[in-house]
């Protein structure tokens, strides 16, 4: 049952397939360099390019704009408190603006982080306080057949062997991404939450949740450990959250808003470091780089995002698109994740090798088959580790309907008719950071 109709519509339309030839050879075989009118269906992310509700907008014009002491900040500091259970909130500009003010904290030269799985932009930022970012998924995480229904959990076993390895010392900070972006949106269980908490208390380092998606996360944990059967998705939430020293958010994701993050924690010390941080940074502590109007915004959304009508319709969307990839004979990592669907480049294209970027390839043949634009999240993205060669279809909250998705099923299907005829790419350019190389690097078709 749809949650929701629409109040406002936007005309899309789908370039020529001589235009979208053009498009991909000026964009570098980029698709993150395309003009987005140039974009028929854009499931690039689901990162603030979602449909804000109508009690949201009526938070923006309700939003006030003071430089301190705004009545925003109070709406956003107490929606935290009541749905993720943290009184200290330090705002910021995006969920990478958090990143830099926790991380910047927490980390110095030499240190280590260990998480579920770094997400790029995570990634970037422990790297650039010269630490050293290890990745420590379980073994299923990286098998997109594997039926388990935790796959975003947090390996201990992995976790301590690094300990063994560098020392406690060296790990100051152990950080825990729900759901699991980088292992396709796989959600992480309540137990392993525990085991990890334990963890972190044994060598004596900060745990921290990255939260971007903690809604869908609680979902999943409603539906698949036993434990929680009967809760709802609010009561379960609070608890994984509260295991946590402190939370890392963007709210383009389970915030339900454009623009817009914050740190959150019970630490008053850390807090204290956050802010003043966040001052040379981001903004005033009641402000962050938002507006006050954006501020309201995602404190309607926050809680939003709990309500169990929004996240079983958010949740279901989702699997019944990946259901009707996988009937149309496109291979599905498997199960489902909370807010993409997961494309397994390297059995769509078996011919093409991992060095030639098996994800780019099937990245633009979507957009050059049908105009929708995916992400590759393998080893063009993250050179240099061991991970799937995935593209992900990240579906906008709230914002395309089943005849959208029905030309994305037909799109990838017809991508993959003629895959022996596909070939791989390889680098033309690139920037100097490797951990954010998808973004801005342009490549070239490889000579067959």
């Amino acid at each position: 049952m749809v949650a929701y109709k629409s109040k406002m519509v936007e005309q899309i339309s789908l370039p020529s397939s001589a235009q979208r030839e053009r498009n991909l050879e000026e964009a570098g075989y980029n698709v993150f360099n395309l003009a987005a009118e140039d974009v028929f269906i854009d499931l690039l992310t689901d990162s603030g390019t979602g449909t804000m509700s109508d009690d949201q907008w009526a938070a923006l014009i309700r939003g006030d704009e003071a430089y301190a002491g705004s009545r925003s900040f109070d709406r956003l500091e107490s929606a935290v408190a009541d749905v993720m259970g943290f009184e200290r909130v330090v705002p910021t500009h995006q969920g990478r603006g958090a990143e830099n003010v926790l991380y910047g904290t927490l980390l110095s030269e030499g240190d280590v982080a260990l998480n579920n799985t770094h997400f790029d932009t995570t990634r970037a930022h422990v790297a650039n306080q010269g630490a050293d970012p290890v990745d420590c998924p379980v073994s299923e995480a990286h098998d997109p057949e594997a039926d388990e229904p935790f796959k975003g959990n947090f390996s201990l076993d992995r976790a301590r062997s690094v300990v063994d390895e560098v020392g406690a010392e060296r790990v100051p900070l152990v950080i825990l991404t729900i759901t699991n972006n980088s292992a396709a949106g796989q959600p992480v269980s309540v137990a392993n939450t525990r085991r990890v908490r334990e963890f972190a208390d044994e060598i004596d380092a900060t745990f921290v949740i990255d939260a971007c998606r903690f809604a869908e996360n609680a979902a999943f944990v409603t539906r698949r450990e036993d434990e929680f059967a009967d809760a709802d998705v609010s009561s379960v939430a609070r608890e994984q959250l509260g295991y946590a020293d402190a939370v890392v958010m963007s709210g383009k994701k389970d915030g339900l808003v454009n623009v817009g993050g914050f740190v959150a924690t019970d630490d008053e010390d850390l807090f204290e470091e956050c802010k003043q941080r966040a001052i040379l940074y981001e903004g005033f502590p009641t402000y962050g780089g938002m507006a006050g109007r954006d501020l309201a915004a995602m404190a309607v959304g926050l809680r939003e995002a709990v309500d169990e009508a929004y996240v079983a319709d958010r949740i279901e969307g989702v699997r019944r698109l990946g259901s009707r990839l996988a009937e149309a004979g496109v291979p599905v990592y498997e199960p489902t994740g909370g807010h993409a669907v997961y494309l397994d480049a390297s059995a769509a294209f078996p011919h093409i090798p991992d060095e030639a970027f098996p994800g780019q390839a099937l990245v633009c043949e979507l957009y050059r088959e049908g105009g929708v634009r995916g992400v590759e999240l393998g080893s063009f993205a993250f050179p240099e580790t061991d991970r799937p060669e995935l593209v992900r279809l990240a579906v906008p909250r709230r914002t395309y309907h089943r005849e959208h998705f029905d030309h994305v099923v037909e799109t990838a299907a017809a991508a993959l008719e003629e895959r022996d005829a596909v070939s791989g790419y390889e680098i033309a350019s690139e920037p100097s950071v490797p951990e954010l190389r998808h973004f801005t690097a342009t490549l070239e078709p490889r000579s067959s």
